[in-house]
């Protein structure tokens, strides 16, 4: 029987303590979509901002860094703050700042304006991402993997999405049509309102649970191994982020100054990797629920290493092949990486959001930035022969710790 937690959402029909909130996970997905839609089309426009305003790729990579600062050092900020005290309306307050980005960025004339739409877009994500992600956690029903997995593939699916709307509605009408997609930021305020509402009454259920002494926390582990378990996560979230920056910020004009195709064919092969992301992402969790999420994490990190070395060297048909294995395994790492972190510090499930959406973020950012300059000094064929090698850095997973057994260690 539904109670009074489940009428705060349209459609939900079983108490998070049952088992999962599907409505509520919907909704965050939604949102996460329509966030990250609207995050996508800053690279998906950079060959136009390129023409436009004659930027340079060390310009083009300031852009990205900027928005990915913004983000980076904000998260795990909130994250700390809403573990100390849960604002469950601050999701729809975050998305304020990404709306007015957008109808700035469909006006800006100058490169000092484009970087400020770029940093208020990236303070609605420093918003958005630790407290959603703590909202699916609580959601799940104890599926945290399906559940993290779910609301990453609608960010995802946003990300793929938006390259292809840039290239049918940006690209032939210009700048100024960016402005038809703060539509979207109005539509996400509206399905994080219903979702706050669900979350302030799940606060109050939460902590009657607390005081009633149900709540279990530990894994067994010491706080140096933790630390050194986190510290390994976040070197494998720097190579994941850094070659997926090398796709998601230059791919297009790789493919431009590669084999000479049209912005929009190039906008279809980006949407076309991004799909494949999506799809990894929605995998990951599920699967790491039944087999473990270091084995995903082994898998999705190393195993993408042969795809990566060969890309370089590739034709034009060959290369937009690739780019969907490659898309599809490493995109399978973050939902595992983050559960799997969550678990290690079970007691501050927002700060390990905010901190490795934050650094995911600020990883992409510098990623952004430093490729940007090395194009520049070199070519962007050389970029994708140096990150091909990224992926060597999943070995490092052979150091994490195996969960179940610590706890169960702990236990006995």
């Amino acid at each position: 029987m539904a109670t009074n937690e489940t009428a705060a959402v349209p459609g939900l029909s079983r108490d998070a303590e049952v088992g999962t909130v599907f409505a509520v996970l919907v909704a965050l997905s939604v949102s996460h979509l329509l966030n990250d839609l609207m995050q996508s089309l800053l690279p998906a426009i950079y060959p136009i901002l390129k023409t436009k305003y004659a930027l340079s790729y060390t310009q083009i990579g300031l852009i990205t860094f900027t928005f990915q600062l913004t983000a980076s050092l904000l998260q795990p900020v909130v994250g700390y703050a809403t573990d100390l005290k849960p604002q469950p309306y601050s999701l729809a307050v975050g998305m304020v700042f990404t709306f007015v980005g957008l109808l700035l960025l469909s006006v800006a004339a100058h490169f000092s304006v484009i970087l400020l739409a770029a940093a208020l877009v990236g303070m609605g994500s420093s918003v958005f991402h630790p407290e959603s992600s703590r909202v699916a956690r609580m959601a799940s029903g104890g599926q945290h993997g399906f559940a993290q997995s779910l609301f990453q593939v609608g960010g995802n699916t946003g990300t793929a999405v938006g390259p292809l709307l840039a290239a049918f509605v940006i690209v032939p009408y210009g700048q100024p049509s960016i402005a038809w997609f703060s539509l979207a930021a109005l539509l996400a305020m509206g399905l994080l309102i219903s979702v706050g509402r669900w979350y302030a009454q799940y606060l109050v259920r939460l902590r009657a649970r607390t005081k009633s002494g149900r709540e279990i926390h530990g894994n067994g582990l010491s706080r140096a191994r933790v630390a050194t378990a986190i510290t390994i996560l976040l070197i494998l979230i720097f190579s994941k982020y850094f070659y997926l920056v090398s796709l998601s910020s230059y791919y297009t004009l790789y493919l431009i100054h590669k084999f000479h195709v049209s912005v929009q064919t190039a906008q279809v092969y980006l949407f076309v990797f991004l799909g494949a992301v999506a799809a990894g992402t929605l995998a990951g969790g599920p699967i790491g629920d039944r087999i473990g999420f270091k084995s995903v994490i082994w898998v999705s990190i190393l195993g993408v290493l042969p795809f990566t070395l060969i890309l370089p060297y590739m034709n034009l048909f060959w290369t937009g092949v690739l780019t969907v294995p490659i898309g599809l395994i490493l995109a399978s790492a973050f939902s595992a990486i983050m559960v799997y972190a969550q678990e290690l510090v079970p007691s501050r499930v927002g700060t390990v959001a905010g901190l490795f959406f934050g650094f995911a973020f600020g990883m992409a950012g510098v990623g952004a930035a430093v490729l940007g300059w090395l194009a520049d000094q070199t070519s962007l064929d050389y970029v994708y022969h140096v990150c091909s090698f990224l992926p060597l850095f999943g070995l490092l997973t052979g150091f994490l710790p195996n969960l179940d057994k610590a706890r169960a260690a702990a236990k006995a």
